[in-house]
């Protein structure tokens, strides 16, 4: 009976703590940081990116869905315009002047 007791308060205790703490939303939170923000993420190497993007599908599935659905952004540099007479247009700067 004296267990019994102990191990209900012993998991209310738990659930009141996890509750205060909310690990699962913080954990959430860090992950959608870290794909949100690629800097270091990205540098940490594939173990690092593997368990990042693992943790943000576990934590918010439906965004995940939604970025995996989304198609790629296009981060080519656009080709510059040709000019047929840049040679007549140059700049005193190009052609090698101070002015």
């Amino acid at each position: 009976m004296v267990g019994v007791v102990v191990t209900a308060a012993a998991a209310l205790a738990a659930g009141y703590l996890l509750g205060r703490l909310r690990p699962w939303q913080r954990l959430g939170d860090w992950a959608a940081d870290q794909v949100r923000h690629a800097g270091a993420w990205v540098r940490g190497g594939f173990g690092r990116q593997a368990v990042v993007v693992l943790v943000h599908a576990v934590t918010a599935p439906r965004t995940s869905w939604h970025i995996m659905r989304a198609p790629a952004t296009d981060t080519s540099v656009p080709v510059p315009a040709r000019d047929p007479d840049w040679v007549a247009n140059r700049t005193r700067h190009d052609k090698g002047g101070t002015a």
